[in-house]
């Protein structure tokens, strides 16, 4: 089990080491283009959360984040042990939400940079820990349906 927090950690890491890179390195709006019309290394603030919404709401944040530690915790103490996959989606959620809270506890923003460019949308800038996040729930939500799927063929 202990594994899994080793990923969360790792997913922790990489995200404040980039996220540090991109405060050190560059100025804020400051735009490295890295494919030309599609990928783009963008300075970037967000005292919101996703695609900027609630922004300024930050005890909300705070509050929020730590009920999900909690629950993604217990969840992986209590329920999905030796389940690989739940509990690599859990991790992934974990050092994601961690990731973004160090950002709003220590900056009082949280810090993006991953800036693409998909035809004509501009997709809303992200981070490390945003993708981590995605990833988990994707995991999550991949594994609830075939678990559900197999009970439906084991009647």
């Amino acid at each position: 089990m202990y594994k899994y927090y080793i990923i969360a950690l790792i997913i922790i890491g990489i995200d404040q080491l980039t996220k540090w890179i991109i405060v050190k390195q560059m100025e804020l709006y400051e735009q490295i283009p890295v494919i030309e019309n599609f990928f783009y290394i963008t300075s970037h603030r967000n005292t919101g959360a996703a695609w900027g919404i609630l922004q300024g709401q930050m005890i909300l944040f705070y509050i929020i984040t730590v009920l999900v530690i909690i629950g993604v915790v217990y969840y992986m103490q209590k329920h999905v042990k030796g389940q690989l996959f739940p509990s690599l989606a859990l991790s992934f959620i974990l050092g994601g939400a961690i990731g973004n809270f160090i950002d709003r506890v220590f900056r009082k923003e949280v810090v993006d940079f991953l800036d693409f460019k998909i035809f004509s949308y501009d997709f809303p800038i992200f981070n490390v820990a945003d993708s981590a996040l995605v990833v988990g729930v994707i995991l999550m939500i991949l594994t609830i349906f075939f678990e559900e799927k197999q009970k439906g063929t084991s009647k």
